[in-house]
């Protein structure tokens, strides 16, 4: 252990009764609520971003591998779904599924009401996770090769605008050739995401009756989508499934396919960065004040060791240690505080949200390690920085006026 450390160790457990002991214990909880605040912050609206993006994801998938077209529709032309790719995609590393899929634009008429939505069906190989705990009742239906099913899956938005529950049945109309065709569905399950946008748009039922409806043979479908194990690979493997699809097919990532929802995502990102930046300026407001006290309360100590040969640079360096001290404490209970709070929202939803402004009724919470460890870092990291010019004021200190000093 150096002479400064020993100094500033003595300082520490001598300050409790001395005039600086509140000005400390203030700046501590300074640093200790500012890094709760950024921590609970960061995980509040990067779980709101990431349950956004999830739900996006979950109506349109990572990548959507389709027939180049123009036509800005909802509507495909019809693709083969024995593309070569379909089977080494699964195998591609980064990549956990791929699926096919059909979609068709349509019109719900009931007694009352007429809604335009878009039909998307789904075959065998579809992956319901995404809605196992977004259906609030009835179920999945299950896809056959040999006949089209006729259970449909609607959202709480469309059920409750249509005056429909699971179980009900559900007729359609959809323009074949400029002839409006019927088909009659049951409702087999009502789904809630929360996104009104997607949640009024699409509904769920067997790929077949497209089929059937565009008069395809049962190897037709729209396209298909790819879903991937990792967000930030999304680049990435964009550009390795487009080199897959072949000249004649167009693979487009969520990104490009919703450009608007990610950019209003990307902007909540200033809000963090604000709140990030108020944070840490209150916590080095504090601790600058804080130092200054401490400098000052030891004047006659830093006298005391200036006149037996002890440099600026040393003095400085007990006055930092003292601090660094103060922020690690201050660091402590911050994220004990701000990991708790996190927690305890993930673990019992006690904060809840009206689904309707927030699209999602509970606030989310995303705790990312990485997070954790950057926020800490850079607190640190800036406090300290902003202390190295108060700490200046030692070597302002004369050392016969010091010891004078009362």
């Amino acid at each position: 252990m150096n002479i400064e450390q020993f100094i500033a160790r003595r300082l520490i457990k001598g300050s409790p009764g001395s005039f600086s002991a509140p000005v400390i214990r203030i700046a501590v909880i300074s640093v200790a609520l500012g890094l709760a605040v950024m921590i609970v912050s960061v995980a509040i609206v990067t779980g709101f971003q990431k349950q956004i993006r999830d739900k996006i994801i979950g109506f349109s998938s990572h990548i959507q591998i389709a027939k180049f077209d123009s036509n800005n529709s909802f509507e495909f032309a019809p693709i083969s779904k024995n593309q070569a790719f379909y089977r080494t995609l699964q195998k591609t590393e980064g990549i956990k599924h791929v699926q096919v899929f059909a979609t068709k634009a349509g019109i719900i008429k009931t007694s009352e009401q007429i809604q335009g939505v878009v039909f998307k069906g789904v075959g065998t190989d579809f992956d319901w996770s995404f809605f196992k705990d977004k259906l609030v009742s009835g179920k999945p239906f299950s896809t056959r090769d040999t006949t089209a099913g006729t259970s449909v899956i609607i959202s709480q938005n469309l059920a409750d605008l249509l005056k429909i529950k699971t179980g009900d049945p559900l007729r359609m109309y959809f323009i074949i050739q400029n002839m409006a065709r019927a088909r009659r569905f049951t409702v087999s399950g009502i789904y809630s995401t929360g996104l009104a946008e997607f949640d009024l748009k699409f509904i769920f039922g067997d790929i077949r009756q497209i089929q059937k409806l565009n008069g395809w043979s049962q190897d037709s479908v729209s396209g298909f989508d790819v879903y991937i194990n990792d967000f930030k690979e999304l680049d990435r493997i964009g550009k390795v499934v487009y080199k897959e699809a072949g000249f004649d097919l167009n693979a487009r990532t969520v990104r490009e396919l919703y450009p608007q929802m990610f950019d209003w995502l990307e902007l909540q990102d200033m809000n963090v960065i604000i709140i990030l930046i108020l944070m840490v300026l209150v916590s080095g407001m504090a601790m600058i004040s804080s130092l200054l006290i401490l400098i000052l309360e030891r004047t006659n100590m830093i006298g005391i060791l200036k006149s037996l040969g002890a440099r600026n640079l040393s003095i400085r360096r007990i006055f930092l240690y003292n601090a660094a001290y103060i922020i690690g404490k201050g660091l402590f209970y911050g994220n004990i505080i701000g990991i708790g709070v996190c927690l305890i929202q993930q673990q019992f939803s006690l904060i809840t949200l009206p689904q309707e402004s927030y699209f999602m009724s509970v606030v989310p919470i995303n705790l990312d390690v990485i997070h954790l460890l950057i926020l800490n870092a850079g607190t640190l990291a800036t406090c300290t920085l902003m202390l190295l010019l108060p700490s200046l004021v030692v070597t302002r200190i004369s050392p016969v006026k010091a010891i004078r000093f009362d």
